[in-house]
């Protein structure tokens, strides 16, 4: 993994400002260029053409989001992002078709991606505590942000090609976003990085 396309989700609407995602996306960049990798970076905030996004996917080798979570889904100018550009990428590098054949309607649903071989990773921010999802009795019932909320958007990637890397969850970051929190974040994330890229960074 040598390309890395870096999607910054972090909308500005209301009361947010998408300053967590900004930080989190300036740290992705800084350690990817100390390591020599070649990167690019969407804001979605920005005015955008979905057919140079597209060649931003098929370029990258690695497809990185960052994004909130609002009301437990992506930000609406993401989800946006995603219909426009997969649409541009419909026989164009991104999926050819469901998949399926007339001869057989019934199966091989969601095969029909062209980009196999890439993969993507989600990071993820939240207000909600990481008890929330993992104590008895809290309000996501024990159920993980990939199993959960993030189901539908790691099926949406699937039916690329693409291929999940694990990705990392930042909670309590509105009622609870510390400096030292912060910095604790930092330090994990930079962790979490040089686990996932170790292979091309010895």
């Amino acid at each position: 993994m040598k390309n890395i396309f870096i999607i910054n989700g972090g909308q500005h609407f209301s009361h947010s400002g998408g300053a967590f995602n900004k930080t989190l996306t300036n740290w992705t960049v800084d350690f990817l260029n100390k390591n020599n990798f070649a990167v690019r970076v969407t804001d979605i905030n920005d005015e955008l053409v979905p057919e140079d996004e597209v060649e931003n996917f098929k370029w990258a080798d690695l497809i990185i989001y960052n994004t909130p979570i609002w009301w437990f889904q992506l930000p609406n100018r993401l989800k946006k992002y995603i219909d426009e550009v997969f649409t541009a990428g419909h026989q164009n590098g991104i999926y050819s078709s469901d998949g399926r054949s007339s001869k057989n309607p019934a199966i091989n649903y969601g095969t029909g991606g062209l980009m196999h071989g890439k993969n993507y990773m989600v990071n993820t921010t939240w207000n909600a505590p990481d008890t929330a999802f993992t104590l008895p009795g809290e309000f996501f019932n024990e159920t993980s942000v990939d199993d959960g909320v993030l189901f539908g958007f790691h099926k949406m990637n699937a039916f690329t090609g693409m291929t999940k890397i694990q990705g990392f969850h930042f909670h309590d970051l509105e009622k609870n976003a510390t400096q030292e929190r912060v910095a604790n974040y930092n330090s994990e994330y930079m962790n979490h990085l040089t686990s996932i890229f170790i292979k091309e960074l010895v």
